[in-house]
């Protein structure tokens, strides 16, 4: 918060010294323009250092949301038009009425029926295609238990736990407490 809040500092600097910038004569006309772009570029500048070097923001779980909320709403929306406009188009073929509210109910019941199992279904495509080694955790789980019925070596088995439970949460520290 200090990088966004140092840029912030920096644009209320820039607006009030503008003004007195235009007072003085001496001063050159683009000071103020210039103080100000510099002062306006700081913030988008702020925002990503601290988003970058001090994990401001959980950027992966945006990235995540924007992938399946972007795919879903395309993938509804194709839907939803192709409903309004195809089955539209046959029925007002069939009963050559200029515009049918029936469909564009029962279109607009469809994409809210899909909603649920579609964003679903995208998540975990999604999570599969482009987090697998986050969201893997299954398949590591059994490679662990096929190792743990054939190891008998405790120090062995505690390397392995703590590898699988790395690799599978990614948790900042892990460690194993065995009682004697």
């Amino acid at each position: 918060m200090k990088w966004f809040a140092s840029a912030a500092a920096l644009l209320g600097f820039a607006f009030v010294a503008g003004p007195i910038t235009w007072a003085i004569p001496s001063v050159p006309e683009l000071v103020w323009p210039l103080m100000f772009l510099v002062a306006l570029g700081s913030l988008p500048i702020s925002v990503g250092i601290a988003i970058l070097r001090y994990r401001l923001y959980d950027i992966d779980l945006i990235i995540n949301r924007t992938l399946v909320y972007g795919t879903l709403t395309t993938l509804l929306g194709l839907v939803y038009v192709a409903g309004v406009v195809g089955i539209g188009g046959m029925v007002r073929g069939l009963t050559g009425e200029a515009s049918n509210d029936l469909v564009i109910a029962a279109s607009t019941l469809t994409v809210a029926a899909l909603f649920r199992p579609l964003r679903a279904r995208v998540q975990a495509f999604i999570d599969r295609r482009f987090y697998r080694q986050k969201y893997d955790g299954a398949r590591t789980l059994e490679t662990f238990s096929d190792r743990l019925r054939d190891e008998v070596n405790l120090e062995a088995l505690t390397s392995e736990l703590l590898r699988a439970v790395q690799y599978t949460m990614q948790p900042a520290h892990a460690s194993l407490w065995l009682r004697r």
